[in-house]
């Protein structure tokens, strides 16, 4: 009769990861490393795979290995816990809106120094994006 459990692999395709995200989330303690029996292979709840998705979402939503844990442990059905998770989405929000800023005021000087080198003059052949870097140093 087989064990119940599912393999590293099975949950793997399932969760839509490879096996070495599951081995890396075990040793960043996101997820527990099933006992490996005397004889046979480890076998996994099903309902890792829920953790596993939820790990990959938080991931793509911008938090951190170390902020998913926190929140990890706030999986509970309370009240304050969505309070909680609110005010730390938020603190998420504004770093992205922060990062968003940045990467418009970089794509504003990329787009100038790329339009100044598009009209520079063969006169003067120095590139004018490698005079800017030079003059911030």
């Amino acid at each position: 009769m087989p064990e119940p459990g599912m393999s590293i692999g099975q949950v793997a395709r399932a969760a839509g990861v490879h096996v070495e995200t599951i081995r890396f989330y075990e040793r960043r303690g996101l997820i527990l490393q099933p006992e490996k029996p005397l004889y046979g292979m480890r076998r996994y709840p099903a309902e890792i795979i829920a953790r596993i998705r939820f790990i990959k979402h938080a991931q793509l939503l911008g938090f951190t290995l170390s902020e998913v844990r926190e929140l990890l442990g706030l999986r509970i059905d309370s009240p304050d816990t969505c309070v909680e998770v609110q005010r730390r989405a938020k603190g998420k929000l504004a770093k992205v809106r922060e990062k968003i800023l940045a990467l418009r005021t970089m794509e504003t000087v990329l787009e100038s120094l790329v339009h100044a080198c598009e009209q520079q003059d063969l006169v003067h052949p120095a590139c004018p994006i490698l005079q800017v870097m030079d003059e911030n140093e």
